[in-house]
């Protein structure tokens, strides 16, 4: 037995490859697949199954390509009710894969037709030596049961049930397979760390302190991170299989004036995916402004409308091949262009350009006092917000902007702040497409306000 771990940053997805000695099986597969296909080539081994644990909420997965491209066999939850070609499994159904046995159990919760997968070596013994446990069981936490409208509590106490009555069972050497680690959303407060044992978790993982149900209930309900708008997207997708990466567009260069007609057209937006500061330099008015080195999937689908067409500014060639890379792992397949040149050929064309103004943190210290009428928008989320803001402050998270931006008034200076100056980009941004032109941002966020000594506690 061999397995391959595979994990994406800013996503924090974890999938596996389990193999024997000639045939090896793909666990959760992210959407773009040649990373599986070269690792079984270089093993000498063939992908015959591909296995899903649930229907991903935050990414659109692999399994359509890789069971084009291998002739894999797809696995997936019975009460997923998938409509491509697959095997149905649930609670009691085994997988065989050479001297690996996969045992199949029903673990609800996270999603309400979630399962795992119990891996026994039976080249070895008949023990259970790890659990692809998806994101039923993370490091350090446990999968937030709240992403169905109406079903937060029911699926809340089916989870403390599978967790306590079936992974927790399972012996204390059990390695755990987890889909997820620190940065994504799909919990609450994963650990970085990417692999655990059963044992470990029962010990130190904080939401298996919590046995009584009536107790663990409102633990994973209450005061949860916000869940981005592609959440809903990614698991419907997935449940009738995603588009095939082949058949999807790849942007070709446009001229800036060229690219001007293009911006104009209803079904179009312009994303710029430059660094905050550039964007703050200048940009294509209307622009939405997602920085590629922040957690661009995330607020790429958080944020962007879906089924528009999309007008990618970037720096670099490379730059756009990760942002379509990226866009496509969240459900964005439709990137038809990206800008020639750039932003200098766009300045160059002699075409009209917006700024949004830097602020340093000893300014904005010294215009608190001098120009009590400044507003400061801090965009960041709720539980950041409650560590520490600057006073004064209004709390509006980024992505509600979208339908809060009534509670502001536009003749106000306002200055946008969230920890390092990505996100609050993103509100200006958001804030110039409706109306807003007297704003700042504050350069380095809270962290160079807090390193200039002027963050209060609260």
């Amino acid at each position: 037995m061999l397995l391959l771990q595979f994990f994406i940053p800013k996503l924090a997805h974890s999938s596996y490859i389990l193999a024997g000695d000639s045939t090896c099986a793909v666990i959760d597969p992210r959407r773009d697949v040649d990373i599986y296909l070269d690792a079984a080539r270089s093993l000498d081994l063939e992908i015959t199954h591909v296995i899903m644990t649930h229907l991903h909420a935050d990414f659109v997965a692999g399994h359509m390509d890789l069971a084009e491209l291998t002739g894999a066999t797809i696995y997936a939850p019975r009460l997923g009710q998938c409509s491509f070609d697959h095997v149905s499994v649930g609670e009691g159904d085994e997988i065989v894969l050479e001297d690996m046995l996969l045992k199949v159990i029903d673990t609800p919760g996270h999603t309400p037709e979630h399962v795992s997968y119990i891996v026994v070596d039976t080249s070895r013994g008949n023990e259970p030596i790890g659990v692809f446990c998806g994101d039923t069981l993370f490091v350090g936490d446990v999968g937030r049961p709240d992403l169905f409208p109406g079903r937060a509590d029911e699926l809340a106490r089916k989870l403390h049930s599978c967790l306590h009555e079936k992974l927790m069972r399972l012996p204390d050497f059990c390695e755990i397979y987890p889909l997820h680690a620190a940065g994504s959303l799909c919990g609450k407060a994963m650990a970085a760390k990417r692999r655990s044992t059963i044992g470990y978790e029962r010990l130190y993982n904080a939401p298996l302190q919590i046995r009584d149900v009536e107790q663990f209930v409102p633990a994973l309900t209450e005061n949860m991170p916000s869940a981005p708008d592609h959440f809903g997207r990614s698991t419907v997708t997935n449940t009738r299989g995603p588009a095939l990466v082949r058949t999807l567009p790849y942007p070709r260069p446009m001229s800036p004036r060229a690219f001007l007609e293009a911006s104009k057209h209803e079904k179009a937006i312009v994303l710029d995916a430059r660094t905050y500061e550039a964007f703050g330099a200048q940009h294509i008015p209307g622009a939405y402004s997602i920085d590629l080195d922040t957690n661009f999937p995330t607020f790429a689908g958080w944020i962007l409308p879906p089924d528009r067409d999309i007008l990618l500014v970037a720096s670099t060639a490379d730059d756009v091949d990760e942002a379509v890379t990226w866009l496509r792992r969240v459900g964005h397949d439709n990137t038809i262009a990206y800008l020639d040149g750039g932003m200098p050929a766009w300045a160059r064309a002699g075409l009209q350009t917006g700024q949004v103004g830097q602020v340093s943190a000893i300014d904005l210290h010294r215009m608190l006092t001098t120009e009590p009428d400044t507003v400061v928008l801090d965009v960041r989320s709720t539980s950041e917000f409650e560590e520490g803001h600057i006073d004064r402050a209004v709390h509006i998270e980024v992505a509600q902007l979208r339908t809060r931006h009534g509670e502001l008034d536009k003749d106000k200076k306002i200055v946008l702040v969230c920890r390092g100056g990505n996100r609050a980009m993103i509100a200006a941004s958001l804030l110039k497409q409706r109306g807003f032109h007297n704003l700042t941002n504050l350069s380095g966020g809270m962290t160079g306000y807090s390193a200039a000594g002027f963050m209060k506690q609260h």
